[in-house]
């Protein structure tokens, strides 16, 4: 491997977020990053191209693959058939994989906010007065709707999920590089997802987040556990995103944001350094 490792690091610059400014994320981490290693950023429609010529390829803001699935599914195949090194590694069990780890998980009797996926199944969901339907390929909220009870019968099964509409008090994730956690945040209002605020978790807390980073297995890569806060205090997963979660490292303090690209670029070295595994 090279003094200074070449990455190329995946961002849309361009692309719109809700309550976000990714393009800002990125142009600084990229900075950060560039202080060990050669980098050049890249479209996500661009990285199969020009995947070839760096020693890994860093996935970051790249929006939601749903907007271009059959490009990513190619991407995922020629890096797997070239024994490229993309980080986060593609082998995750979240996000990165569809919605399927939130019926997993609910089966699997992990503390989730609880998910089906067929109508003979709606019995093992709490009653509620409404019922969140989202595709199983969603991403930002993409398709999300609400029903009411008398309405799950009706539902076209087989590509949607069901959960119980949650009323919490507050959604609160937690930041890991690899297996050790970084920060975390909340959001006070819970009509207000992105106002995001620093918080201070209890062991309780990290104790619940860790139980998805192990879980999920990932050796390497930048993971964020967002979870709720119900009225009786537990916390609910809401999801595990591990494909290319938004960092929100604008609403930290910069000692916080500085130890966060120091932990990355430990984790990448870590990462480059590591015999691949095909």
């Amino acid at each position: 491997m090279p003094a200074r490792p070449s990455v190329l690091f995946v961002t849309d610059l361009a692309y719109q977020a809700r309550g976000r400014r990714y393009c800002d994320e990125d142009i600084g981490l990229s900075a950060r990053l560039r202080a060990d290693f050669d980098i050049a950023l890249s479209h996500p429609l661009d990285a199969a191209a020009l995947m070839d010529g760096f020693d890994a390829v860093v996935v970051r803001n790249s929006g939601p693959v749903l907007h271009y699935q059959e490009r990513y599914e190619a991407f995922r195949a020629a890096a797997a058939a070239r024994g490229t090194r993309v980080y986060n590694p593609l082998s995750g069990r979240g996000d990165m994989a569809g919605k399927q780890y939130l019926l997993d998980l609910t089966s699997a009797g992990f503390p989730v906010i609880p998910t089906v996926d067929r109508a003979e199944d709606l019995g093992r969901l709490p009653a509620s007065a409404q019922y969140a339907v989202k595709p199983k390929a969603g991403a930002d909220s993409i398709g999300l709707t609400f029903v009411t009870p008398d309405r799950l019968s009706g539902l076209a099964y087989g590509d949607i999920l069901v959960q119980p509409r949650i009323d919490f008090r507050y959604e609160v994730s937690f930041y890991f590089v690899d297996d050790e956690f970084q920060y975390a945040l909340h959001a006070p209002d819970p009509d207000r997802r992105w106002v995001l605020e620093p918080y201070r978790p209890t062991d309780a807390d990290l104790g619940f987040a860790r139980r998805f980073i192990d879980w999920n297995t990932l050796d390497h890569g930048i993971q964020r556990v967002d979870a709720c806060r119900t009225p009786e205090g537990d916390l609910l997963l809401v999801e595990l995103e591990d494909l290319n979660p938004y960092l929100s490292l604008d609403r930290v303090a910069e000692p916080t944001r500085e130890a966060f690209a120091t932990a990355l670029t430990d984790s990448l070295h870590r990462f480059l350094e590591t015999p691949h595994r095909d």
